[in-house]
Parts: structure tokens; C-alpha cells; sequence
């Protein structure tokens, strides 16, 4: 299961728990990039976004887009940083790894502020999990993968000098 802002994981269990005198059935997702624990409950699954782990033909359109040129972003870091963690909420593949490209990009070439640095690294955290479920490969090769897709865009946005 993919969750919003967190990355993939697996369903270990689902218990109910009494909680404020309610009782409730839980998932007790097991987060595979940093070896959390988190417990949703069954009702607000869909709320919060949660989604099963994409197929590898959406792993393979991923790296294609890794690889595409930039889309356009605010010069302004505010603005471009609510429209990145807009994106993100979305737990929608394509827009997270949209974010990595533009963001790897952009540090390659003027740099990243700090909260900005801070978004890049969770937000390929976030890709590099749901890759590795996926495919079947440990983190360190879905981060391998996706920097091979993200150096064709960023030589080809050094070659246009974007």
C-alpha cells in the first residue's frame, strides 16, 4: 500500500482497538523507507489516500517522465513550494515524481533552500519505496533506477540551459 506523504508498506495486520470509548478496525502498515509502524483506521483508508502499490508498466511511464524535460515552476520558493506539497498530498505517483525531476533539476543548477532540500529528500524517499515494492528490489536499487532516469533530464536541461 502506497500512503500519501510517507511512501509504501505493507499491511502487517488488522486489529480493532478501543480508542475514546469507540471501538475501531485499524491497519497497522509497516512504512518500508523508514521502518515506521503507522495504524489508519479501515474507514478513513480511502480518506487519506491511501492505494495499493502501482504495477511495473507505471513504474516504466515513472522513469519516462524522470527522464522528461522539466514542467514550468514559480521562481518564487514559496509558491513553489505549496505547489510541490500539493502534489505530493495527491499520493499519485506521476505527481511525486514530477516534484523529484523539477526539484533534482533545479538543485543541479541554482540550488535548493533548505525546506526545499528538506521536500527533494523525503519525496524520493517517498518514490524510491513504492519503486522497490514494485519491482521486487531493495531500496538501494530503486534509488540506482531513479537516479539513471534523472540524469537524462538533468544533462538535457544543462544542454538547454534551463
Amino acid at each position: 500500500m502506497v500512503y500519501p506523504s510517507h511512501g509504501s508498506g505493507t499491511i502487517e495486520s488488522i486489529e480493532n482497538k478501543t480508542v475514546l470509548d469507540s471501538e475501531c478496525e485499524y491497519l497497522e502498515v509497516s512504512l518500508k523507507a523508514s521502518d515506521m509502524k503507522v495504524m489508519i483506521p479501515v474507514d478513513e483508508a480511502e480518506t487519506v489516500g491511501l492505494r495499493k502499490v502501482v504495477d511495473e508498466e507505471s513504474i516504466r511511464k515513472c522513469f519516462r517522465l524522470l527522464s522528461a524535460d522539466t514542467t514550468d515552476m514559480s521562481s518564487n520558493w514559496n509558491r513553489r513550494f505549496r505547489a510541490n506539497t500539493e502534489k505530493i498530498k495527491t499520493g499519485d505517483i506521476f505527481e511525486v515524481a514530477e516534484v523529484v525531476r523539477n526539484l533534482t533539476v533545479r538543485d543541479q543548477q541554482r540550488g535548493l533552500a533548505t525546506s526545499e532540500r528538506k521536500m527533494l529528500d523525503e519525496t524520493r524517499e517517498i518514490l524510491c519505496s513504492e519503486v522497490a515494492l514494485s519491482l521486487g528490489v531493495d531500496l538501494e536499487e530503486a534509488e540506482e533506477m531513479i537516479n539513471e532516469a534523472l540524469s537524462d533530464a538533468a544533462v538535457r536541461a544543462e544542454a538547454e540551459g534551463n
